[in-house]
């Protein structure tokens, strides 16, 4: 164990021991991403109360509690990867209906999402038994929070998150296709492997801002944004820009004020003779703009012509 994690240890027992944590529980446990000081207090109790840890590699998670002081014997670690979560989920649920605690953890962030562990979960819930999450360490929302890539309009708010995209050419360029018309923000991943095939695809969004984020909270961590056509030429700069595990965000569209004023021209329009759903969907089959946004203003154009 590392003497820095001694005191973690003791601090997270008195922070979360006297909380209550069920048997026969299934408790997916965010683990950091790069830098080991990012586990959550309650997240080092319940690996230390947990009478099986489920992980995606058994070696790397053993590594990883030994790292905090955390001693498990082979027998209390469960294989659940990609390749067998939906047969090694039996054995979970057989140790479950015994009374055990089960913590899962993916080799790095919060299962379920881009890692193995929807499966998993889907078959406890089914068992109708208990999943607790422990929330932790996201590369998603890392890189959202620093890149100010997030628009809070009432059309585009909020984010659309994509993963990987298909490694096929073809198949890769059909999908950058489709987000090409998606106004808000876009979240992908990408292996180090793949980086200059999908910054290559991307080029056909232009000027559209691109986001880089690589090794989160890891030593060698680079944030960075260009436009979708420089990429690839910024990724080949140098050597290290294509190393490690990449989140990519496509920033919002941008909106024109022109754009705005035409479609703004086209409802007035149409709910001079239209009901307003009627009219919103033709203005937006018309003009392009996001139907919600539309609708907003066909109510805000009514409400005025009322006042």
């Amino acid at each position: 164990m590392s003497a820095s994690f001694a005191s973690a240890l003791t601090a997270a027992r008195d922070a979360a021991a006297s909380q209550h944590y069920p048997q026969g529980a299934l408790y997916v446990v965010a683990t950091p991403i790069g830098n080991l000081a990012d586990i959550s207090l309650r997240a080092l109790h319940v690996l230390q109360l947990a009478d099986t840890v489920a992980c995606e590699d058994t070696r790397h998670t053993q590594s990883l509690l030994r790292a905090y002081g955390i001693d498990k014997g082979a027998a209390q670690l469960l294989a659940v990867h990609q390749h067998n979560e939906a047969q090694a989920a039996q054995a979970v649920l057989e140790r479950l209906q015994a009374g055990q605690r089960i913590a899962y953890v993916s080799d790095a962030g919060t299962p379920g999402v881009s890692d193995p562990g929807a499966r998993l979960v889907a078959a406890v819930q089914a068992a109708g038994l208990r999943c607790v999450p422990l929330p932790g360490a996201s590369s998603i929302t890392s890189a959202l929070s620093v890149a100010g890539a997030v628009a809070h309009g009432p059309a585009d708010g909020g984010f659309l998150f994509a993963g990987f995209l298909p490694p096929k050419g073809a198949e890769r360029a059909a999908a950058v296709q489709r987000l090409a018309a998606e106004p808000r923000c876009v979240v992908l991943l990408e292996a180090p492997h793949r980086i200059q095939d999908l910054a290559q695809a991307l080029a056909v969004l232009g000027a559209r801002r691109v986001t880089l984020a690589r090794e989160l909270t890891k030593q060698f961590e680079d944030i960075s944004s260009h436009a979708a056509r420089d990429l690839g030429a910024w990724l080949q700069g140098a050597p290290q820009r294509v190393k490690g595990e990449f989140v990519v965000l496509l920033h919002p569209m941008p909106q024109r004020q022109e754009d705005g004023a035409e479609a703004d021209r086209v409802l007035g329009l149409l709910l001079a003779e239209l009901p307003v759903k009627t009219a919103v969907r033709l203005a937006a089959d018309l003009t392009g703009a996001p139907r919600n946004a539309l609708y907003e203003r066909a109510l805000q154009l009514r409400r005025d012509a009322q006042d």
